[in-house]
């Protein structure tokens, strides 16, 4: 057989993008029912006390029963273009961080898109507790790479969908909420190097119980709940994570006394306190706690707990923020941004 021939001699046109890029505005949606700690110990045989004690939350937020993630999504995403001082037509590209978004396709991000009136790139990220993270970190190589100007990244959670009440290891554990972020080009390096990972060996730890379709098989009858097996999870977390936020520092050329804030994914408490110590954090730099007020939201924890930083002047805008987010998968992403 004759081998084929190239008919062309012509080059493909690289693209050119930002030298770099940066987070310009960031906005939150917190759902108006506040459900403390009181309305779910009865179905769990628990207390506030345990709760509190045991996870550092206090109460969250449950979405009305007609308020969708992309309901969420919207709110948030129209709160960080005002920050960022955009209009909708402006940006070019959707990332969608959710793992409850109630339909296996369409994705959020292109209804989301469609709300907003965005016509560019839209797609969800299926990367749980760390897919804020990692919608940024895609965001800022798309810039940096020429493939969009402006992105808009959303961490959006219903869990209250996913969540079995009786369940006394996670029914207290997790809230809804969405938080957003832009992304778009800068003249100095305001997102640092990625440090991402993932443990499929581990992927039991935290997952839902049942499949769509063996739910389907069973007639519809069941929960499509998430559960946890929380000491593992814990250990993981307090044992695991502390080394990628270093990694994360030194990729960006920062010790933990120049950060001017930490902000870890709102998973518990007590796994936030390991962490801070492992980093050996100076006591003056601020540290995210907004698990207490909206508990875990997973992929909307991180720009949630950044939002309410700066609305309360907790953090300066401009200050260097260690963000790192892990969750099922498992999986883990962290990076050193430039606040907005």
């Amino acid at each position: 057989m004759t081998p084929p021939t190239i008919k062309g001699t012509g080059t493909i046109s690289a693209p050119t993008g930002a030298a770099f890029s940066r987070i310009m505005g960031v906005g939150g949606y917190r759902p108006e029912r506040v459900v403390p700690n009181s309305e779910i110990i009865e179905a769990i045989d628990s207390s506030d006390e345990w709760i509190q004690e045991r996870s550092g939350i206090k109460e969250r937020r449950f979405a009305a029963k007609d308020e969708s993630v992309v309901d969420m999504a919207e709110a948030a995403s129209r709160e960080a273009l005002q920050a960022a001082g955009l209009e909708a037509a402006q940006v070019d590209a959707v990332v969608v961080a959710t793992v409850t978004h109630p339909y296996q396709t369409p994705a959020a991000a292109p209804m989301l898109a469609d709300r907003l009136g965005i016509r560019g790139a839209a797609f969800d990220i299926g990367a749980a507790c760390a897919g804020y993270c990692h919608g940024i970190s895609v965001a800022s190589d798309m810039v940096r790479g020429g493939s969009a100007q402006h992105v808009l990244v959303v961490g959006v959670e219903k869990l209250s969908d996913f969540t079995d009440p009786t369940d006394r290891g996670s029914a207290f554990i997790f809230g809804d909420g969405a938080g957003a972020a832009i992304v778009g080009p800068s003249d100095t390096p305001a997102i640092g190097p990625t440090v991402w990972g993932s443990d499929g060996s581990q992927w039991q730890t935290i997952s839902q119980r049942d499949s769509w379709v063996e739910l389907k098989e069973s007639g519809g009858i069941g929960s499509p709940a998430i559960g946890m097996a929380g000491q593992s999870v814990f250990r993981w977390a307090v044992w695991g994570m502390a080394p990628v936020a270093q990694k994360a520092l030194d990729a960006a050329g920062v010790r933990a006394e120049d950060l001017d804030a930490f902000i870890p994914h709102q998973a518990n408490m007590r796994i936030i306190d390991a962490m801070i110590k492992q980093l050996k954090l100076p006591p003056d730099i601020p540290v995210a706690r907004d698990i207490a007020q909206t508990a875990n939201t997973s992929a909307a924890s991180i720009p949630l707990a950044t939002e309410r930083m700066l609305r309360e002047g907790e953090v300066a805008h401009g200050g260097l923020a260690l963000q790192i987010g892990f969750g099922a998968g498992l999986v883990y992403a962290a990076q050193v941004v430039v606040l907005p």
